[in-house]
């Protein structure tokens, strides 16, 4: 199976333009391609993974990634999928975020000896003359058919800001100069992300002639891939020191069953032959579908070493209550009284809860464990000799700590 036929067994492809073309470059590693991250944060989460993952698989077929890092775009946000407006960052953030992201995508892309690239659209997008990127852009767009943008509809409900609606036209801009400046002949991006995407497709080929080659593909959940940066807890992230192995590891051994094999196919790199056979599996099989897709994506993400360590500490965790691994807490004994602290305090302390409030609720709702032992009273104590020993607190399905003195 070729690599283009492997994307769409995977269920990666959901639209493309020029099929029969895209798949003769991309089967035979003529492909130039580019993905853009727009770097909000200071790390990649796992929404970015799907993406990440794609490029790594084209570029072991032949094909050359081009990263793109909006340093520009950052500057206005890309209103798709949202209800409000981005909170604005200064250039110091950005540029703070921009060398995150570069350290974080050397672990999936390799840059080595032109085989890849990272780009900045702020190396372009910040230098532009106002009125002659009106004048040379401009007058290929159309504001009517913007309108009719998906990426557009709920910023439209709310309003949406002049400043917001130029994101298309700068995202197409930088296909056009990619396509220009470095060969980029191909575009990826996410369901969401269509509109623009046609956008840089257009501008190209109402600048450079109805011959100039220039394709568009979207993945098939890259949209949804966004929703899986975010839990209960917060956003996963692919930094050790924002989300330990460990947490990672537990993020993806507890999607629902439903999802299982979704995520393997998509996102690991097992053979679709071993993937297909897992079809079958139902019930407890499923654990352990959960658990190779869990190590699988531990071990891309931070080694093998740091995935065996993980999986390890989930399986003593399941099975007796407590682990070596995981990520722990001390308490300091000036939270005991009489040799006990209450477990509230102490879900506080280890910093698995915010505030007593929240951990009042989570006990009152079922969703605290102690060891192994749900706790039913919010007034329940751990003993000092417990503590020295080591105790697991759970809370919820996918927050789990050992909590020492």
């Amino acid at each position: 199976m070729q690599i283009y036929e492997e994307l769409v067994a995977r269920g990666l492809i959901a639209q493309v333009t020029n099929e029969e073309e895209i798949r003769e470059m991309v089967n035979n590693g003529k492909a130039t391609f580019y993905i853009g991250f727009d770097p909000t944060a200071d790390s990649l989460h796992v929404g970015h993974f799907m993406a990440l993952c794609l490029m790594k698989r084209l570029q072991m077929a032949g094909n050359k990634p081009i990263a793109l890092i909006g340093g520009g775009t950052a500057m206005i946000g890309d209103p798709s999928g949202r209800t409000d407006m981005r909170q604005m960052m200064t250039e110091e953030t950005i540029a703070h975020n921009v060398a995150c992201f570069k350290e974080q995508m050397s672990r999936f892309i390799d840059f080595s000896d032109g085989k890849a690239m990272l780009v900045n659209n702020a190396d372009w997008l910040l230098g532009l003359n106002y009125v002659e990127m009106l004048r040379d852009v401009g007058p290929h767009f159309s504001v009517n058919r913007m309108l009719t943008a998906e990426c557009y509809k709920q910023r439209m409900e709310k309003g949406l800001s002049f400043l917001e609606f130029n994101y298309m036209i700068m995202q197409s801009f930088d296909f056009y100069k990619l396509f220009q400046d470095y060969g980029c002949n191909m575009q990826f991006g996410g369901d969401d992300q269509w509109s623009n995407m046609l956008g840089g497709t257009e501008l190209i080929r109402r600048k450079l002639g109805k011959d100039a080659h220039a394709m568009t593909i979207t993945l098939l959940l890259n949209s949804e891939g966004k929703k899986m940066g975010k839990t209960q807890s917060g956003a996963v992230w692919l930094d050790r020191n924002k989300t330990t192995p460990y947490e990672f590891y537990q993020y993806w051994r507890n999607v629902a069953d439903a999802d299982v094999l979704k995520c393997i196919r998509m996102l690991t790199f097992l053979p679709l032959e071993e993937i297909d056979a897992m079809d079958k599996w139902e019930g407890s099989e499923l654990n352990k579908a959960k658990e190779i897709l869990a190590y699988e994506l531990t071990k891309l993400v931070h080694g093998e070493e740091d995935a065996k360590a993980a999986q390890e500490s989930s399986r003593a965790l399941f099975s007796a209550g407590n682990a070596e691994n995981m990520p722990t807490a001390n308490i300091g004994e000036d939270k005991l009284v009489d040799g006990v602290v209450d477990i509230l305090t102490a879900m506080v302390a280890a910093e698995i809860v915010t505030s007593r409030n929240e951990a009042r609720r989570a006990v009152e709702q079922g969703g605290v464990t102690l060891d192994g032992e749900k706790v039913a009273d919010i007034k329940a104590t751990i003993t000092k000799e417990q503590l020295e020993a080591g105790v697991v607190i759970k809370k919820g399905k996918k927050m789990f700590k050992k909590v020492t003195l």
